[in-house]
């Protein structure tokens, strides 16, 4: 069954909501340039970094080796635990979130179908604490996800976890272990094979915020019972999609078309509103697949620009009442991109009780399902009326195959917007630089951390002024 999802623009034109809107005209100009990136990012499918454009159709083998996996996991484990941090982390929680029990973790076994699931993303010491207070090591399996195996945060929590398995379980330890890593490079997949881990590979050609539909989500996702080959399909259905080079044909090319556009004219924020709690972690799992792809201060010809647009993480309808204030009479350097869904998943009925005060009154016999989207065009028109630009994404339902839609959709309009602004949208030199740093701090002895030690010594010291105790 076909469920495609819907991008509505008309809340980004100005002959809808006024100046302040995007003239179609500005639109017909830059045809010419999305043509050319169209034509640039599939002209490279599956070549340098862009490998993750294979992920939809070429992974049948992949696939049923995770299915099986999975199915041993859930009758094995009463925990999973993924060790991973930005796409590592992001893209799993974000589908997890999307297409399991807004509880999972607090059902009855009987209920959920497979372990609970814990994704640690971040190196809090009290977090990991947290984690060893609810979890039996002897009953769980954890997949350890680092493409070059040199992330110090997931390595950290290896050597945590492998110290504990091991005064646990002893010997056992391997088959608690899943590894999740480049093939070809880096230190992880070389302890993998000398541990006899069980493996799953990254491709070379898919970075961590494009690897979502790759192992790195596709297990934890499985191990959760959710239908990822579902999944797969729906992305492969934007795939086809944005094989037009028609921009009034491809969502994704529409979608960067107006976003550099925006950009152009001072729009530097992108916000996204999920009326969704389903959908909640896809404005995080979005944060950084738009900011380290596009915020870059080099265009591929060396050219300084600093370019970028700033993700903001909300949700609908509860930053209504924490940040729509802002949106609707601050400054003009928004585009608001709203999700909805058509059909959810449950209904809750509103029931009659306070008949004597009608503000409440009307609210019974009424259902949550009404007053969601009823919040969601409030908000909506209040934007519309200030003649602020905002968008809507429509999924008919969320299930397997819109949320890969959704995924896919967003990686293309990223690729795409990256090729209009003529930077390189799959690296991350900032994140790089953060990275050697820390290192440095730690005190790692090499000729690169010595030096950068060095430098950050020669930092102006702070000034006791402008410091309050």
């Amino acid at each position: 069954m076909s469920y495609p999802i819907k991008l509505d623009v008309n809340n980004m034109m100005d002959d809808i909501i006024g100046a302040r809107g995007i003239p179609r005209s500005a639109l017909e100009e830059l045809i010419p340039a999305l043509e050319e990136a169209h034509e640039s990012v599939q002209g490279k499918r599956g070549t340098g970094m862009q490998g993750w454009m294979d992920l939809p159709t070429g992974q049948e083998d992949v696939v049923r080796d995770i299915e099986a996996t999975a199915k041993a996991v859930r009758e094995r484990f009463d925990a999973f635990v993924v060790l991973g941090i930005g796409g590592s982390a992001l893209g799993p929680a974000a589908v997890h979130q999307a297409l399991c029990h807004l509880h999972y973790n607090e059902l009855p076994k009987e209920k959920r179908g497979g372990p609970r699931l814990y994704i640690e993303d971040n190196i809090d010491p009290e977090r990991m604490a947290a984690l060893l207070d609810v979890i039996d090591p002897a009953t769980t399996c954890f997949n350890v996800i680092t493409k070059s195996g040199g992330t110090a945060e997931t390595m950290s929590q290896y050597l945590i976890v492998l110290d504990l398995l091991k005064k646990t379980v002893g010997e056992k330890y391997k088959e608690h272990i899943i590894t999740t890593t480049s093939r070809t490079t880096g230190h992880l997949i070389k302890i993998a094979q000398r541990e006899g881990y069980k493996t799953f590979y990254i491709p070379d050609g898919v970075g961590g915020r494009f690897s979502e539909l790759s192992p790195v989500g596709l297990l934890a996702a499985a191990v959760c019972g959710i239908d990822i080959r579902g999944m797969l399909e729906g992305a492969a259905a934007m795939d086809a999609r944005c094989l037009s080079g028609n921009v009034w044909e491809n969502p994704a090319l529409l979608q960067a078309g107006l976003m550099y556009i925006g950009m152009d004219r001072g729009a530097s924020i992108s916000v996204m509103m999920p009326y969704a709690d389903s959908l909640k972690l896809m404005s995080d799992w979005y944060a950084q697949l738009w900011a380290e792809s596009l915020g870059k201060n080099l265009t591929l010809s060396g050219q300084r620009v600093n370019l970028g647009q700033t993700p903001v993480k909300t949700l609908g309808v509860t930053d209504q009442h924490s940040q729509l204030q802002l949106y609707t009479e601050g400054p003009y350097d928004k585009i608001l991109t709203f999700l909805k869904v058509e059909n959810f998943r449950a209904t809750t009925h509103i029931p009659h009780g306070v008949d004597d005060i009608p503000t409440i009154a009307f609210l019974g016999g009424k259902t949550h399902n009404q007053l969601i989207e009823a919040e969601r065009q409030g908000t909506e028109y209040a934007l519309y009326r200030a003649g602020r630009m905002s968008q809507t994404i429509t999924l008919p339902e969320v299930n397997a195959h819109t949320v890969g839609q959704l995924l896919y959709f967003f990686m293309m309009a990223t690729a795409y917007t990256g090729a209009l602004m003529n930077i390189d949208t799959f690296n991350q030199p900032g994140v790089e630089e953060s990275k050697v740093a820390a290192y440095a701090v730690m005190g790692f002895e090499s000729e690169q951390h010595s030096a950068k030690r060095e430098e950050m010594k020669n930092k102006p010291a702070g000034k006791d002024r402008y410091v309050l105790d």
